[in-house]
């Protein structure tokens, strides 16, 4: 799933490339994807797109006043090409999910959100204002947004009797971060995914917010840049624990464990973040005995 830095690299990329762009065509391949009616999406064709931006983990495209916005999901993507075809997508067929095609003063350039797998999840709302999209209007405060200090980071944890893990993916929490950097996050802070947020004591809380920026910043600085294709590799080489189950930690050596859950998992090294101890791999307990 593309989180905070990568979809901040998109962002930046498609505002490069789409900024002036007139939308030329907007095909919908699967209307469960469309998450409006009002305005219709066709009312986009026509219109320049005057920016793209960033609010959590959705990206608007901005296109005179109204606003193409998407949420890619765990298995959804960006394909972008400036050689795009004009073949009418089949409803219901195939990855693609929704295609956008732009003329610019460059040439024709082509924009398709794809997705892959069985589990369709991949939303596309069409807004006159992006707050209009309830996840967007429900965001919590941004990581590298001025208000969110270590007394922000700290109100949240001590109001929350939530597992320090399920906290910092809550997007209505924190907006941008996922399953991926949480794991990375807590990793770097040497916090139990299972530690109770307001269990924290000042110290972690500080080391926990310097974790947070340390991990997010330099992804962010490694994604800058890339283009759409070159970010899920980007991403991956640069993990530490999470998708490195029964590897070493980098860190201090030990095997990185998973815990799994009945649509997701987590990772994290017993030595740097458990005191040693295995997390048992079921939702309900905190250690094995």
């Amino acid at each position: 799933m593309p989180e905070l830095p990568e979809v901040a690299a998109l962002t930046d990329f498609l505002d490069e490339h789409l900024r002036g762009a007139v939308v030329a065509k907007v095909q919908i391949a699967s209307f469960a994807v469309l998450k409006t009616a009002d305005p219709p999406f066709a009312e986009l064709e026509g219109r320049a797109v005057t920016g793209v931006r960033r609010f959590g983990k959705f990206i608007s495209v901005e296109a005179d006043g109204l606003h193409f916005v998407f949420h890619l999901a765990r298995a959804g993507w960006v394909r972008f090409t400036d050689t795009p075809t004009e073949i009418q997508l089949k409803m219901g067929k195939g990855h693609i999910a929704a295609r956008l095609l732009f003329s610019s003063a460059t040439g024709p350039l082509g924009l398709d959100l794809t997705e892959a797998g069985t589990k369709k999840s991949l939303a596309v709302y069409v807004v006159r204002d992006p707050c209009d999209v309830p996840g967007i209007s429900a965001l919590g405060p941004d990581p590298f947004s001025p208000g969110f200090d270590v007394e922000t980071l700290a109100g949240i944890l001590g109001s929350s009797s939530q597992q320090v893990k399920g906290l910092l993916r809550s997007q209505s929490v924190i907006a941008g971060i996922g399953n991926a950097y949480s794991d990375e996050i807590l990793h770097a802070a040497r916090t139990s995914p299972f530690a109770i947020a307001k269990s924290l004591d000042r110290d972690a809380v500080q080391v926990l917010y310097d974790s947070i920026h340390s991990i997010l910043g330099t992804a962010l600085k490694e994604a800058q840049g890339k283009a759409p294709s070159e970010l899920k590799d980007t991403k991956r080489s640069h993990m530490r624990v999470h998708a490195r189950t029964g590897e070493a930690c980098p860190v201090c050596g030990d095997t990185v464990r998973e815990v799994s859950f009945a649509d997701t998992a987590l990772q994290y090294c017993p030595a740097c973040q458990t005191k040693g101890k295995i997390l048992a791999d079921r939702r309900t307990s905190r250690f094995l005995k």
